[in-house]
């Protein structure tokens, strides 16, 4: 099965990016994997506060996660899986989409303020020439109608 892997973080256009990827996965029969990522800890030498912030980060990662997941599950009969990865976003991403064979696409919301893009959006725009699979990127500020008649 050909699942969309869509990024999960604190952004607003990272809900078109989920909404698209479920409602794409529930129309051709593909399933979604929903891809976090804990930046790397600044203090290692504080292991025992930094395996408290990761365990920490986890929680919060799983929750925001189950949000997702319930109306993934409930409106569109897709059962995402979740991945935790810990490193720089765009690396994790590029692991990621190398190390699982069934990721068929990956999915990222573009913000739509004067900051332009985003990170990831720009960072991997760079490399997509170089990806063993397509990057969809949605817009942030695209209407859930509108999302729900392209899909």
């Amino acid at each position: 099965m050909r699942k969309f892997l869509v990024v999960l973080d604190d952004t607003r256009e990272c809900l078109n990016a989920m909404r698209f990827a479920a409602l794409r996965a529930a129309r051709t029969g593909g399933g979604v994997q929903i891809l976090s990522i804990i930046p790397p800890e600044e203090f290692q030498h504080w292991m025992g506060v930094a395996d408290l912030m990761r365990a920490e980060a986890r929680e919060r990662i799983e929750a925001h996660f189950e949000v997702f997941a319930k109306w993934m599950r409930d409106k569109q009969g897709i059962n995402p899986e979740l991945v935790i990865r810990e490193g720089d976003p765009v690396t994790e991403i590029l692991a990621q989409v190398r190390e699982d064979g069934s990721v068929g696409v990956l999915v990222l919301g573009a913000g739509s303020d004067k900051g332009g893009p985003g990170p990831l959006v720009t960072a991997l725009s760079r490399s997509s020439g170089s990806l063993p699979i397509p990057v969809t990127i949605v817009p942030g500020d695209m209407s859930k109608e509108r999302l729900e008649s392209i899909t």
